[in-house]
């Protein structure tokens, strides 16, 4: 049974820093549950908002459902009473509503619902896929607006009108003006979050366009300058805001920049460089190089 109404989710979550936990493998990149245990009991004990399991950066595109499940079961058990944890919903229609259901069931208290597997499809056909997910559970839903699941304003309107359990419009394209056009036009029915890779580059900008949050990755290798960061940008200190980006966040760009699919194994390399390790990536992802590591663990000193 979840402990909050969506209405009362979209309240704890949007004045708060977001993070989507690594999934733990062992050497056999199999999910190593007693790892992630300890790493979800580390990040909850400190004053984040909301966590997400078996998201993007939890390699969520690479679990089975019933992987999937047993990560946000174990995520709920170990930590759902000290924070709000939210699940994944992705694939097909029918995935999507299974993958709500398994998580409700689990204990979740929300739901980010990812874009529909490969096809393209025209705003009906979203509306359509997206009521279709929110009708399915009582839980909180938040629309991911990337790949080829872009939301116009008025079809944000159409669902938000339809369905009081969607709460929240998480953006990964960047378009300001869209991003400007949805807000203007919802504004206080749902609460925003930044979800561009890294979203501390883009947390400052973005806040004046209502993202009163973001997810951030680094939150799990180095969470109090993570915090920091989010303190100073809702205190919309530029100033602090941009010595962060010069001396860690753009330096941290450069490596997650040197391979594709680095967003995600940098993450993992960086619980490496601080002596909390989670494993080694699933294929087609690739573990950092060696010089990478280096660099990254020589850059995270100066931040620790």
């Amino acid at each position: 049974m979840a402990k909050y109404t969506p209405q009362e989710l979209a309240t704890r979550l949007k004045d708060g820093l977001l993070s989507f936990p690594v999934t733990s493998f062992d050497a056999q990149l199999q999910f190593d549950e007693e790892n992630y245990r300890k790493h979800l009991a580390w990040q909850a004990s400190f004053p984040v908002a909301g966590l997400f399991a078996a998201g993007g950066t939890g390699e969520g595109f690479s679990l089975t459902p019933t992987e999937s499940e047993r990560v946000v079961r174990a995520a709920v058990e170990e930590v759902g009473g000290i924070v709000p944890v939210l699940a994944s919903a992705g694939g097909s229609t029918t995935q999507a509503i299974e993958n709500a259901r398994a998580a409700e069931a689990a204990g979740a208290e929300g739901i980010l619902l990812l874009p529909p597997y490969l096809t393209e499809a025209d705003q009906g056909g979203l509306i359509e896929h997206v009521s279709a997910i929110c009708r399915s559970t009582s839980l909180g839903v938040i629309i991911y607006n990337r790949a080829n699941a872009i939301y116009k304003d008025t079809t944000v309107a159409t669902l938000a009108d339809r369905h009081e359990n969607l709460i929240g419009f998480k953006d990964g394209v960047g378009d300001l003006e869209h991003d400007a056009r949805v807000y203007a036009k919802l504004g206080d029915r749902l609460f925003y979050l930044g979800g561009l890779p890294t979203a501390e580059t883009f947390a400052l900008p973005l806040l004046q366009l209502g993202m009163s949050t973001y997810s951030s990755a680094m939150y799990n290798f180095v969470p109090q300058f993570a915090l920091d960061f989010y303190q100073d940008v809702r205190n919309q200190d530029r100033i602090a805001v941009n010595k962060k980006l010069n001396e860690f966040v753009i330096p941290y760009l450069d490596i997650r920049d040197r391979v594709k699919g680095y967003s995600v194994s940098i993450v993992k390399g960086g619980l490496d460089a601080i002596g909390r390790p989670a494993g080694g990536v699933r294929p087609p992802l690739q573990n950092l190089a060696a010089q990478d590591l280096a660099d990254l663990t020589s850059l995270i000193a100066t931040v620790s």
